[in-house]
């Protein structure tokens, strides 16, 4: 499966992987699959880390370096990317997942979150 992760994923992964269960750390890492991070959690986790939020303590950019010296793509946005979030029903009101949920839809990857509100779109998302 090639999947496109939450940013709390992303930082659990990062900080806690105690946090990620033993089925969502195997699909992880399934060396058949392409993970994918979005800039737009790079961008989510440095507003809150500027914040002072503890949740997103780690530094952005040590997470970037992380991610792509670990083996995963990169996906930027794009404005079919902004442009599918229209398409989202209104069920969450956060932009940055609902960039998120967009991206997974256009290109084809499963959305792993651990967001129960995130959880409930239609398509290609998975709760972990």
């Amino acid at each position: 499966m090639n999947f496109l992760a939450d940013t709390h994923l992303l930082l659990w992964g990062s900080c806690t992987p105690n946090r990620i269960s033993k089925t969502t750390r195997s699909v992880m890492d399934d060396p058949n699959a392409e993970a994918w991070f979005s800039v737009v959690s790079v961008w989510e986790a440095t507003i809150k880390h500027m914040l002072g939020r503890k949740d997103f303590a780690v530094d952005p950019g040590v997470l970037r370096r992380g991610l792509l010296a670990n083996g995963w793509r990169e996906l930027t946005i794009t404005g079919e990317h902004a442009r599918a979030v229209s398409d989202l029903p209104p069920l969450h009101n956060d932009p940055f997942d609902r960039m998120l949920i967009a991206q997974a839809k256009v290109e084809g990857l499963t959305l792993l979150t651990s967001d129960k509100a995130v959880a409930r779109y239609p398509g290609s998302v998975m709760k972990v």
